[in-house]
């Protein structure tokens, strides 16, 4: 049976409280803007009813929907203003990008699924983000006619930073991204300093694998180990 919306609303303003600002995150803006984003709408309809859990969920295809919490923080970590333009390297369900299209000018994501790419597409045009482009290829090459960008964000892990996309990187301008294999992942937070790059590490995480040119293969994914 489907929930009813208010109940959805209920259950999205309980996660920001108590998944989301309880553990720490401080940024008014991307509070409101996961205040807002319908989440239960970027999962699949079997799943509803746990859309706003503290975890990921698979939304086909291997990929999943980041763990709220999570696409808070790396959300904060891009200290966006309103007026950047963004790129996202896996654009999944949509439901990133659609709070980036909360709190950017301009959106720009990158899914190698081209049935997902469609399908965030279409609901993020239903649900008025004409901010947010979604484009179908390798998210490790980034794009380069589009750019350089304010902020980019990686969800999903690579084995280290894509240097496509350090490159595409404006000048003062924000990278996040997991970096590590299957078993030992960190965030990492980057910003560019004219030629120089400076980075940090944020947290555990866990991500699905970024594939690509200047990600994971495959085979290397699933060899990886601990050590």
């Amino acid at each position: 049976m489907k929930e009813p919306e208010n109940a959805f609303e209920k259950s999205r303003q309980r996660m920001v409280d108590e998944q989301i600002v309880w553990r720490g995150v401080q940024d008014q803006r991307v509070i409101n803007a996961m205040r807002r984003v319908p989440r239960h709408l970027f999962v699949p309809a079997a799943y509803r009813d746990v859309a706003y859990a503290d975890s990921p969920l698979s939304i086909g295809d291997g990929q999943t929907i980041s763990q709220p919490y999570i696409v808070a923080l790396m959300t904060e970590l891009l200290a966006l203003k309103g007026d950047e333009i963004v790129l996202e390297i896996g654009t999944g369900s949509g439901y990133q990008a659609a709070i980036l299209g909360e709190l950017a000018r301009q959106v720009h994501t990158i899914e190698r699924h081209a049935t997902l790419a469609k399908k965030a597409q279409k609901l993020l045009e239903d649900l008025g983000y004409d901010n947010v482009q979604v484009h179908v290829g390798d998210g490790t090459l980034g794009l380069p006619e589009f750019a350089p960008f304010d902020a980019i964000i990686i969800t999903a892990a690579a084995p280290a930073v894509p240097r496509p996309l350090l490159r595409q990187l404006e000048d003062g301008g924000r990278l996040v991204v997991p970096v590590g294999g299957r078993f030992n992942q960190v965030l990492e937070k980057w910003q560019r300093d004219g030629d120089d790059f400076n980075s940090e590490h944020v947290t555990a995480v866990a991500f699905v694998p970024l594939l690509g040119e200047f990600g994971w293969r495959d085979e290397h994914w699933h060899k990886r180990s601990s050590a």
